[in-house]
């Protein structure tokens, strides 16, 4: 009986080591999948190969791949395989989100209004690509910079500098 316990101790314990490793790995399951649909952005930011596909905040996916273009427009072609039960319109739109503020980036569909359905391989035209914070934080500081530029200008042309 002693022996038992320990056998079963121990295989706990390489299971428990076997999940850790796919997880640290960046392994996941990628559940029902089937449906590849393709969505270009202008920027994809930080998404990566493998990051959820979510609708409403439940993962429906998971993306598959990420390349440029092969128009020669130079964007990013997003490669997603969703459940292929899912009857999405032709109108859904795409957006790379960011879960929290630094958080990882995924892809977040809204299924519109249209009663004509995505095909397998099918491209998705209403995108919104990826909010960089380190552009936005760079406007930021230009904008700050700019304006204080004007104050300079306005302190310096006061009405009584004028003759």
């Amino acid at each position: 009986m002693r022996d038992l316990l320990v056998g079963v101790f121990v295989l706990s314990g390489f299971a428990a080591l076997a999940y850790l490793s796919i997880q640290l790995g960046g392994s996941t399951y990628s559940g029902p999948g089937g449906l590849l649909l393709y969505a270009s952005f202008d920027e994809v930011g930080g998404l990566a190969a493998r990051s959820p596909v979510v609708i409403g905040g439940v993962k429906v996916g998971q993306v598959k791949a990420i390349e440029l273009s092969p128009d020669g427009d130079f964007r990013a072609r997003v490669l997603m395989d969703v459940d292929e039960n899912l009857k999405l319109p032709d109108d859904t739109a795409a957006s790379i989100l960011t879960q929290g503020v630094l958080g990882s980036q995924y892809v977040g569909l809204e299924p519109g209004g249209s009663e004509t359905m995505l095909g397998d391989r099918a491209e998705i035209t209403y995108t919104q690509s990826a909010i960089v914070i380190e552009r936005l934080i760079g406007r930021v500081i230009q904008s700050l910079g700019n304006s204080s530029d004007g104050d300079d200008k306005e302190s310096r042309s006061e009405p009584g500098d004028d003759g």
